[in-house]
């Protein structure tokens, strides 16, 4: 039997390259407040289109096999969340963003906005120069124009202004299966959320509650869906309802609050959610509760904490609305080449809880 001299031996594993006809996909992860993003680096096809939202619905169509390939497991998992880079729409934007997740293609993401900032400048794909700078990101929802603070080669937070957010129904009621009559607010941020209040249920935002934030986030969802028409003022594709957010007091009393987002399939984010505190800050807002410029700070399920404040007021469609303004911070986590083996019958995904 031959003997392998550890570890110097195993570096031909390094140097391997796999057969011919199995395609390959490099990422690069990151994780802002602990949700992860694989950004898709090459390797993928790019999706085609005018817009954003057309080449969104251009992946759903043609592409979808790598989503399931990178978001589910065995290469990724039932939370996983990734986005694809991609031309921008508009002459004066850097550059234009597809996030994806275990159901399908999201609006919007502000973790992910952090994250894919923070990833382009520490690899040099965006240049230092433009640190402190204004960075404008064509996204599904609109435009978003984030800014990076640095301190060398790092970037140490993000802050960035998001699409128009708004509170669409207040103190609103729907009769949610195995709970009874439950009130929420509906409000945008860049994505719809059913936002309810964890108390009311008894139930605490913390890790060991974690199924059963699942079991009533997801049953929330659909009885808000099934009841309630969700309806975006200017486009059909935004006209859905995301997820469900609970809100409860922080644990940590120099913070405001904390949130827990359960979005997509049951998926349950670990960040306190972009688009998540956007519609927080405007329902804020519209109660009289938050002043414009106040900036308030939200902990999520793991302790991570995202500040957002108001910026200004504005009209969108019939909403009296505001424009968010959202500060977290993202690091790097890997890089990575997946292989697609059209001859192994799990390699295109499957999911388990």
């Amino acid at each position: 039997m031959k003997d392998i001299r550890f570890p110097a031996a195993l570096t031909a594993a390094i140097g391997w390259q796999p057969p011919a006809g199995i395609e390959r996909i490099t990422v690069l992860d990151a994780h802002t407040g602990g949700e992860p993003l694989r950004i898709l680096l090459a390797g993928m096809p790019t999706p085609v289109g005018s817009s954003v939202l057309s080449r969104r619905r251009d992946a759903l169509e043609r592409l979808d096999n790598y989503r399931r390939a990178l978001m589910w497991e065995p290469r990724g998992h039932a939370d996983m969340y990734g986005c694809i880079v991609l031309p921008p729409d508009t002459p004066d934007a850097h550059f234009g963003v597809l996030f994806l997740h275990n159901e399908g293609y999201s609006s919007m993401c502000g973790h992910g906005i952090i994250a894919v900032v923070t990833a382009l400048f520490e690899t040099g794909v965006l240049p230092a120069e433009l640190a402190g700078q204004e960075i404008r990101i064509d996204a599904p929802a609109g435009r978003i124009v984030a800014v990076a603070q640095c301190t060398g080669s790092r970037v140490t937070r993000v802050c960035f202004r998001n699409v128009p957010s708004f509170l669409a129904l207040r103190d609103a009621t729907a009769d949610v299966p195995g709970v009874g009559t439950l009130r929420f607010d509906l409000a945008f941020g860049g994505a719809f959320y059913a936002y309810v209040d964890a108390t009311t249920l008894g139930l605490q935002l913390v890790a060991e509650e974690y199924r059963r934030i699942i079991e009533l986030g997801s049953a929330i969802k659909h009885a808000v869906m099934t009841q309630f028409p969700v309806e975006h003022p200017a486009e059909a594709d935004l006209s859905f309802l995301y997820g469900t957010i609970f809100v409860a007091p922080p644990q940590d009393p120099s913070n405001h609050s904390r949130n827990c987002c359960v979005f997509a399939d049951g998926e349950v984010d670990r960040s306190p959610t972009g688009t998540g505190v956007s519609g927080r800050a405007a329902i804020h807002v519209a109660r009289g509760e938050l002043a414009i410029g106040e900036e308030i700070r939200i902990e999520s399920l793991v302790g991570s904490v995202f500040g957002v404040r108001a910026v200004e007021r504005m009209r969108f469609g019939p909403h009296e609305a505001i424009v968010p303004e959202v500060s977290g911070r993202a690091a790097l986590t890997g890089r990575s080449e997946f292989w697609l083996d059209p001859e192994d019958t799990l390699g295109g995904g499957f999911l388990l809880r």
